[in-house]
Parts: structure tokens; sequence; C-alpha cells
């Protein structure tokens, strides 16, 4: 917690002001039993009507200034709350931007989105509270006793009881409800994950007809955290009704006493009645501040998770180096890299060797889980290699800084994204200040002009959630577009045309290849016909370079790229 607090330091002033106004209503009720006091005793016993109404129009001005007061406490602390919770997910998912997808795998996409709203959310309604009434309802509780004994020091000794007793039941309970909303929020996890996977998945599950499935596995993680929620919850519910109860039974005492001193004229009915408004002031504030820490206890476990996150450190160090990059090719050269994931007990891939000179075009192939895409996720750093080196121009990458690097480089992921937004506005994902020129020549090479000219609003058309109103080839061809506006060094192609048919394919590369500066083109695919005139193929299989060469070398070399080729065309053929 001590680390989010650096994000109240722009909302000092709210923070000392909630606070101050909390205090000043709560002075001001204060005074409230002293007028009923005067009013019993004065105004009623003697019969002065003036003097009653006096009274009441103090009252009511003491209730017009306590509102205002609280209405403006409760403004700063709101706007302190909501500002310091923005400050929070701004910073947090600042600190994810700068994780390598190392330290992302590790924890997780749900979990992440748990805490960038429901953990930084409850953090945020804890703080509001905690401004709102920290300091008011122990003011009040504190101010209700000492007023008390200044009326009838004998009372100190019901009011003490109650207190003590009151405050081991909020102790005693804050006990077990911290590590049980600790549970409840990773409970929420679970929840989310499978909330994401159902329905990032939904046309697998119906396609296969496994909705009950789905259903039943939901239902059960649904269970578990609703079980949690239920036994917090119960533990929770004890404080209000058990402060009621030994709020009232000090009540009863206090009136019993009362009772015995009036007969006996040592103290008057206005001084039994203000005694029992301040015991009622007592009751509603511990109830208040009980409330209060439950709600706190739920912001601690939040703020802990948050904090988790915000202390993770990316496994990768960002370089110093960033020289100017004036267009044009670069070479990329492996040095014996290797790659091992987090966790992993072997090299997801090792033993690369490679020399790309600029403007060539490099294959890669292979089996499924042979380690296509950890070759070249080393390029832009995504992963660090674990062994030997990976240099563009030269240069080591771990030399450059993030945005040196990868401004050099174009990647197009094996799922194609699109975003929410105008095609337009897409395409310019790859470069910022792109003209329609420049789009509408990327969507040429792209084989993507054709089929957005027919869409209503050309580049204006309107991209859906995932891009969700456009077939899957549609969608490799805008993200490959996206990549060419930017007119990279390096083009990363991670078989992203998987779903164009063979003459779109062949299109595509021939007009990468005529392009003005042709970029250094990485093409990962299944299909030899993507990659069999490249100017090198290398062959992976089980991570292991098992071939590496041109296309005609290697039908007379490598053994995996016969059987992948003569596969997919038959016979003989070379």
């Amino acid at each position: 917690m001590k680390r989010l607090l650096q994000y109240l330091k722009e909302y000092r002033v709210e923070c000392i002001l909630g606070p101050l106004f909390k205090l000043l209503e709560a002075s001001f009720e204060l005074m409230v039993p002293l007028v009923v006091k005067r009013i019993i005793d004065v105004g009623i016993a003697n019969g002065d009507r003036d003097y009653i109404v006096r009274m009441v129009l103090l009252m009511i001005a003491l209730a017009v200034v306590g509102l205002t007061c609280s209405l403006t406490a409760q403004y700063f602390s709101a706007k302190a709350a909501v500002g310091f919770s923005a400050k929070v997910k701004n910073a947090v998912f600042s600190h994810i931007q700068t994780l390598s997808y190392t330290e992302i795998d590790t924890l997780g996409t749900s979990t992440l989105i748990t805490r960038l709203t429901s953990d930084i959310n409850t953090l945020q309604g804890g703080v509001n509270m905690f401004l709102r009434l920290l300091l008011r309802s122990p003011f009040v509780v504190a101010g209700a006793v000492i007023m008390a004994i200044s009326i009838d020091r004998q009372a100190m000794k019901t009011f003490g009881v109650t207190v003590l007793a009151l405050s081991l039941v909020v102790y005693l309970i804050m006990r077990f409800t911290i590590p049980m909303y600790k549970k409840v929020q990773g409970s929420l996890d679970q929840v989310t994950s499978k909330t994401r996977s159902a329905l990032t998945g939904v046309r697998v599950t119906r396609a296969f007809g496994l909705e009950e499935r789905e259903q039943q596995e939901f239902g059960e993680a649904n269970a578990s955290l609703l079980a949690i929620q239920v036994l917090s919850g119960k533990v929770s519910a004890l404080l209000n009704p058990v402060t009621f109860a030994l709020v009232n039974l000090g009540l009863m005492w206090l009136l019993w006493e009362g009772a015995l001193a009036v007969d006996t004229g040592r103290l008057s009915q206005g001084a039994v009645v203000a005694l029992v408004n301040y015991m009622s002031q007592i009751l509603v504030e511990l109830i208040k501040l009980a409330n209060l820490i439950v709600q706190i206890t739920r912001a601690l476990a939040s703020a802990t998770r948050i904090s988790s996150v915000l202390e993770i450190t990316s496994s990768m160090q960002e370089g110093t180096e960033a020289p100017e990059w004036k267009g044009g090719a670069a070479s990329v050269t492996f040095e014996n890299a290797a790659l091992r994931y987090a966790n992993g007990g072997e090299d997801a891939v090792g033993g690369i060797t490679l020399n790309a000179a600029p403007g060539s075009t490099i294959g890669i192939i292979g089996g499924t889980g042979s380690g296509k895409t950890s070759v070249i996720q080393m390029i832009p750093r995504f992963y660090d290699a674990t062994e030997g080196k990976v240099l563009v121009d030269g240069k080591d990458v771990r030399d450059y800084t993030y945005a040196s690097l990868r401004e050099r480089i174009a990647v197009v992921p094996q799922k194609s994204v699109l975003f929410s937004g105008s095609i337009r506005d897409n395409i310019r994902w790859g470069k910022a200040d792109a003209t329609d020129v420049e789009i509408q020549e990327a969507l040429q090479m792209a084989q993507a002009a054709d089929f957005v000219a027919e869409k209503e609003g050309g580049l204006d058309y309107t991209v859906a959630q995932g891009g969700k109103n456009f077939s899957g080839g549609q969608r490799q061809r805008l993200a490959i577009a996206r990549a060419l506006v930017k007119k990279p060094a390096i083009l990363i192609l991670d078989d992203s045309t998987s779903a164009l048919d063979y003459a779109t394919d062949a299109a595509l590369r021939k007009a990468i290849r005529e392009m003005p500066d042709p970029p250094t083109t990485f093409i990962v695919s299944q299909r030899t016909a993507s990659i069999m005139h490249a100017d090198q193929i290398l062959v992976l299989d089980a991570g292991k370079v098992v071939g590496q060469g041109t296309h005609e070398k290697l039908m007379k070399s490598c053994e995996v790229y016969q059987e992948i080729y003569h596969s997919q065309f038959g016979g003989d053929t070379k």
C-alpha cells in the first residue's frame, strides 16, 4: 500500500480538506444533544416557547452548516479517490507495457484484467471511505464519550465498557476477513479467466457441441467464488448485529442508571436524553467504522495485489543506444541463438545460426511446435535469447532502446488482430501520419485494395471489435497492410498468410519483392510454396535446425523438408 500512496501526492489538499470538513460536521453534530438538553431542561421545564423556538432554529442552523460541511467533504474525498484511481490505473497499465512476454505469460491476462478493473475500483472505494470516515468516526466516538462524561462522570463506566467491547469485536472480525478477501479476489481471477476463454472460443465450443461442459466448468469456478464470498460476507455481516446488540445493552444500562439518577435528583431529564443521544451517536459511528474497516480490509487486499504487479521487474533490460534509422533494409544475424521460456524444462529452440543480408528473404518452416515463432520473436525482443546473440545491423538487439529497435521492425502475428475504429485508423497503427495515398499503396501490396473499395465508405468503413465483420483472409491482409505502410527495415510474417489462397499469397510476396526498397523479410509458414523462393530457408524440427539453404539444396539434402514438400505437392517434383 505504501507504494501506491505516492499517487495521492497531487491530491494533498483534497486529502486534508475532506477529513477536515468531516470533523467540522462532526463538531456541529456533537452540539445537538446539548441543545436538546437545554430545550428540555430550560424551555419545556419553564414553558418558555420563545426559548424553544430559538433552540430549534439553532438546531436547524447546525443541521444546514453540518450538511454543507458533509457535502464539501464528500466532494473533496471523491475527487481525491477518483484521481488516485485514475493514476494507479495509468501506472499499472504503463508498467505492464514495460514487461516482457515472459512476465505477462506468467501473470496471465485474466489476472491483469481483474487487477486493472475490480481491484482498482475496490481500492478507489476504500480511499473514498477512508478520507470521509477514518477521522470522523473515532472523533465522534471520543467526542460523545467526553461530552457524556461532562454531563455525568458516572456514565464513563458505561460508555467505556461499551466502546471497548465494540472495538474488540471489530478487531476480531477484521482478523478473519482480511485473508478471506484475498481469496475472493483470487477466485475472481479464475472466473475471469474462464469467462475470457469461453467467450474467445465460443465458436469452437458450439462446433463441438460442448456448451454443457463449458457451463459446468464455469459453474464450478463460479460456485467456488460464491462459497468464499458467502463465507466472508457472513463473517462481515456479524458486525452490524453484534454492534447493535452491544450498544443497545449499553443503552438499556444507561436508561436504568439515568432513571435512578433522575429519581434521586442527581440528573435532569434533559441530561438523560442527551446521554442517550450520545450513546446513539456512538452506535451509528461504530457501525460506520465497522463498515469502513470491512471496506478498507478489501481495499488493502486489492492494494497488495496491485502492488505485486508494480513490484515485478522485467526480465529484459532496455538498451541505451538509439542510432538514427533513415530507412532501408537491415541485416539480421543469429549467432548460435537459443530460447528457453520461463519454467521451461528445455530450450524451445536452439543452435540458430543465420545471416540475413539487407533486403533478403528468409523462409522458416517446420512442423507444429518446432520453434518457428520462437525464432522470429527474438528479433524485436519479445523474448531475449537465453544463449547466443541476435544482431540487427551488426549490433546486439539488447543494446538498442525498445523504440529504436522496433521502429525498424514490422510484425504480422499468427492471429490477426484488428481494433475497433475505421480501416484507416487500423492501418495507421503502422504509421500514425500515413496519408491516404500511402495507405492505398499498402493495401495494394497486401492485396486488400479491392475488398476495401467495395466496403461502404472505403477507408472510413467501421471495423467491428476484433475485426469480426471481415473474413479470416481479409483480416490477415489488413494486418499485412498495417505492417507494410510502415515501410520497415525488417518485415516478419509469422504464418500470417495461412488464410490466403495460393494465388493471393504469391501476388503478395511478389509485391513485397518489387517494393522500391524491399525490407529484409522473414516468412514463417507451413506451406513450402510460400517460402520455396526465399534466399535462405531454415528447417526446424523439435527446436533444432535440421536443414538450412535454398529450396534446391534442401530438396537434395534435408529429409524433413522433402517430406513437407511432397506432402503438399506429391511425387518427387523438385
